[in-house]
């Protein structure tokens, strides 16, 4: 898969993206959409306290 215009697309976002601009990312989803693909493992995460934290890579390949 090339990744190469997606990552032009997104280089205004840090490696490590927050919840917030993991739905900005996927134009705009609701969050009940963006908690269901994060529940469900579709974009691998890390869940710190009550904050997800989601590498833009993982965002990239869903």
């Amino acid at each position: 898969m090339d990744n190469t215009n997606y990552n032009s697309m997104f280089s205004s976002y840090p490696d490590v993206v927050n919840f917030t601009q993991m739905k900005e990312m996927l134009g705009n989803i609701g969050s009940t959409l963006a908690y269901k693909l994060l529940r469900k493992n579709l974009i691998k995460s890390i869940k710190i306290v009550r904050a997800y934290k989601i590498p833009k890579n993982n965002i990239i390949e869903f």
